[in-house]
């Protein structure tokens, strides 16, 4: 019996948002490192925040690094 959050994950057509992803990544353009320390010096972001968004998005890469 099929797994419904795997084939949520794994459609037939392909992932989306490991689609969207790559588009992102393809059309990024600048440095991250200096983006996030404008984000930070500026007030935008708490340094709580970044660490959280920083622990999530590790998540999202070890899930989809064997397709980028």
């Amino acid at each position: 019996m099929p797994n419904p959050l795997f084939n949520q994950l794994n459609p037939p057509q392909g992932n989306p948002m490991l689609k969207q992803l790559i588009q992102f990544r393809k059309g990024f353009n600048g440095d991250p490192q200096q983006m996030i320390q404008q984000m930070l010096n500026s007030g935008k972001i708490s340094q709580a925040q970044l660490n959280q968004y920083a622990q999530q998005a590790n998540q999202i890469y070890n899930q989809f690094k064997d397709f980028m």
